[in-house]
């Protein structure tokens, strides 16, 4: 009976298997990311070591990354261009409607409130979520994990939960100085490029600068943080098929973590701002 109906409808039947292969993967990463959630207190309180040289290696970088910097840089030139780019921008367009003077209300809220966090999430995936879905990939390859459990260490919280802590952990100071370097490139392309008095741009940039919108900006990175970790360590993890196999990973996880940086952004800004924005305009 199963041979007559895939001989009469094939196309039905490959859709079918795509839409079971689909929802098993999902299944597979729901409970992967439950095990990852729950391991982390155990890699905090059994890794200590190997989580700091994961923080370490994740923000300054190793090898030859340690010369550029790594993850700070990387993150620090994007939000930097950004923030230029948005003052830039707002300049020009007030500037037609002869407003350019709020161009300091520009850059305090856009750069904390879309600007600043999706750059950051798009840094992290580029380089931390993209380091560690090779990483684990070709101790996959290698045989590494297996062996690891053949020792009676657990990989998921050694190998990923570690990972995950780190990068949550490490967001923090990284996630400073990007909304540092957007502030400091978009004063310095209104005042010294645009010549616009730093007293207009500063009286504008502290009157709608809403210090509840850093510290709600600061829990969205960690968000971030730790759905790039998650999604970076799970094709890392589930590689197979050889090198080939590692860079497929890497690209599958790096348009997963993408889409996933602006969905949490979308959904946290729902949530904390909702319909009226928590916006007054005064000043």
């Amino acid at each position: 009976m199963a041979l007559v109906i895939q001989s009469r409808f094939p196309r039905t039947v490959r859709r079918v298997r795509r839409f079971s292969d689909s929802l098993d993967s999902v299944g597979k990463q729901a409970v992967f990311y439950a095990q990852t959630l729950a391991s982390i207190p155990r890699a905090l309180r059994n890794y200590r070591t190997e989580t700091i040289r994961l923080i370490a290696e994740i923000s300054m970088g190793s090898g030859a990354l340690a010369v550029i910097g790594g993850t700070v840089v990387i993150v620090g030139f994007l939000t930097l261009f950004a923030g230029g780019t948005i003052a830039v921008q707002g300049y020009s367009s007030l500037g037609n409607i002869g407003v350019e003077a709020l161009t300091g209300f520009f850059s305090a809220f856009i750069n904390v409130r879309i600007a600043a966090p999706v750059i950051s999430g798009i840094g992290l995936a580029a380089t931390i979520g993209a380091g560690s879905t090779a990483q684990l990939g070709a101790m996959r390859v290698a045989e590494e994990i297996d062996a690891l459990e053949s020792m009676a260490i657990r990989p998921i919280p050694y190998l990923v939960g570690t990972r995950v802590l780190a990068g949550m952990i490490a967001i923090i100071p990284l996630y400073a100085l990007a909304v540092i370097a957007s502030f400091l490139a978009a004063r310095f392309a209104t005042v010294v490029i645009y010549g616009q008095s730093a007293g207009v741009y500063d009286h504008y940039f502290s009157t709608f600068l809403i210090p509840s919108d850093i510290l709600w900006s600061f829990a969205q990175a960690i968000f971030m943080a730790l759905a790039v970790m998650m999604i970076h360590t799970y094709y890392g993890y589930n590689a197979a098929g050889g090198p080939v196999g590692v860079g497929i990973a890497v690209g599958n996880a790096v348009r997963s973590s993408l889409v996933a940086v602006v969905t949490v952004t979308l959904l946290i800004s729902l949530a904390i701002y909702g319909t009226s924005g928590n916006f007054h305009l005064s000043g």
